[in-house]
């Protein structure tokens, strides 16, 4: 018995998505565009945190581990088709969590059509 000959690699994983921007829907700093994200945010960032692992589809708890919210952020970021890095991806939820856990729940309701 032969073992089949691989002619052709597999290519990079398709990421469903209806919309390929290439970039984040909202800015960093567009809070007021999605006044009740912007409110969760500032009374109880990690109840943001939960909501938004929970609408993206991973677990409730994944904002409450540490580098939970990076993780989120890359995969939602291949998701969507969103450039970037991992590194720029740890540096943003490091230095600019609360703005940038905002975004991502932005993102999400725009996204499911709930904006």
């Amino acid at each position: 018995m032969t073992n089949p000959v691989v002619s052709q690699q597999p290519g990079a994983g398709s990421y469903g998505t209806n919309v390929q921007t290439g970039d984040w829907s909202t800015g960093l700093c567009s809070c007021c565009s999605d006044i009740m994200v912007c409110a969760l945010g500032c009374i109880c960032p990690i109840a943001l945190g939960c909501y938004t692992s929970h609408k993206y589809g991973e677990n409730l708890l994944l904002a409450c581990i540490p580098g939970g919210m990076t993780a989120l952020r890359t995969h939602m970021r291949l998701t969507y088709g969103i450039q970037g890095t991992i590194c720029n991806d740890a540096l943003m939820t490091f230095c600019c969590g609360l703005c940038d856990t905002c975004r991502m729940a932005r993102e999400i309701r725009i996204r499911n059509g709930e904006v």
